[in-house]
């Protein structure tokens, strides 16, 4: 959901938030509310400047209600890509967890679709990330990022630390409040942390998408309905000196006319630590056929490599290079970030 707000409400907008985030801090067991914020550099070989940017400013709150219930809330601030002095409001998550019995749990709200090692870990504090921006998957809309639904979720299980995620929620094209079809997406994913550092998973998801919902791109309408089904695997190494993350995602869409339509998209990065500095690179590739429905035909590569500076786990700076070259032509960007948490 995302919300134009005029600049001269903002400073009511916070002090409600403010008040919002006191008030629960005195009613509710161990509330914590904390921020996360950005701000970049950038040179762009398509428009030869440099531009300064506010990226985005993260409002990230848990609660402890009860020793079984708990409480997640993320809200993220970004000023809108289309003026100058408006900003978009966007409910990133809202979900309540229940804990059935050890590490077994139900949760209810709007999630990250637990697709992937990316989206099931990283929230929007882009002090975490390893890259600066994140894989072309997610800008090309690969993934359903979010869903708003219920799930079931166990972790760390016996010695392999099996994990599993089952999801019923609504689809693509719907929203926060009612789905847009009566067909409910499905996910499921499980994963093994068989080693210090390292994890390995699978999912799948399920959908319907209507006709007339809005495209991968939300830039136009899809002329018949679609079903979807998403294979997806990772591979994700965090050391002490080296990071390792590799995933992929195969899509099938299926519609009466065009039959089955297979597309790909995956990256993979790696990072060296030397003390507080990370170089690293990452390599994305993705391939849609002729005739897909819901996305962009195209083949696209980029290649990202930069260097990443941990001051504290709080304070990071980055600066990366990044080249794509896509059907439409090639690109090139040069950006640097400072990033915390507070």
């Amino acid at each position: 959901m995302i919300i134009t707000i005029p600049v001269k409400n903002r400073i009511k907008l916070i002090l409600l938030l403010v008040i919002s985030g006191c008030w629960g801090t005195a009613r509710a067991q161990g509330t914590q509310i904390r921020g996360f914020a950005e701000v970049l550099a950038g040179y762009q070989d398509a428009t030869k400047k440099v531009s300064f940017s506010l990226g985005e400013q993260d409002l990230f709150i848990t609660s402890e209600l009860t020793d079984r219930f708990s409480f997640l809330g993320e809200t993220v601030f970004k000023y809108s890509s289309g003026s100058p002095t408006l900003f978009d409001i966007s409910i990133e998550r809202i979900v309540v967890k229940y804990n059935i019995k050890g590490n077994h749990n139900i949760l209810v709200g709007k999630h990250h679709t637990p697709v992937n090692f990316w989206n099931d870990t990283y929230h929007h504090g882009r002090v975490f990330f390893p890259t600066i921006y994140r894989p072309d998957l997610f800008g090309d809309h690969f993934i359903p990022l979010h869903t708003t639904g219920i799930s079931l979720q166990g972790q760390n299980l016996g010695k392999l630390k099996f994990g599993y995620d089952l999801m019923v929620g609504n689809g693509i094209g719907s929203g926060e409040t009612s789905d847009n079809d009566k067909t409910k997406s499905v996910t499921a994913a499980i994963h093994i942390k068989p080693a210090d550092h390292l994890r390995l998973g699978v999912s799948f998801y399920s959908d319907k998408i209507a006709k007339g919902a809005k495209d991968a791109h939300a830039d136009m309408n899809v002329v018949k309905d679609v079903s979807q089904q998403l294979f997806t695997g990772s591979v994700s190494y965090f050391g002490k000196h080296i990071e390792f993350l590799s995933e992929a995602t195969m899509a099938m869409d299926k519609t009466d006319s065009t039959g089955t339509k297979q597309s790909l998209a995956g990256y993979a990065y790696a990072g060296v630590r030397i003390k507080n500095f990370i170089p690293y690179v990452r390599a994305d590739y993705s391939k849609v056929p002729e005739g897909e429905l819901f996305f962009h035909q195209d083949e696209k590569t980029t290649f990202v490599g930069g260097i990443r500076y941990e001051i504290n786990y709080l304070t990071v700076i980055k600066i990366e290079y990044g080249h794509t070259e896509n059907d439409a032509g090639k690109s090139d960007i040069i950006t640097a970030q400072i990033a915390i948490g507070y």
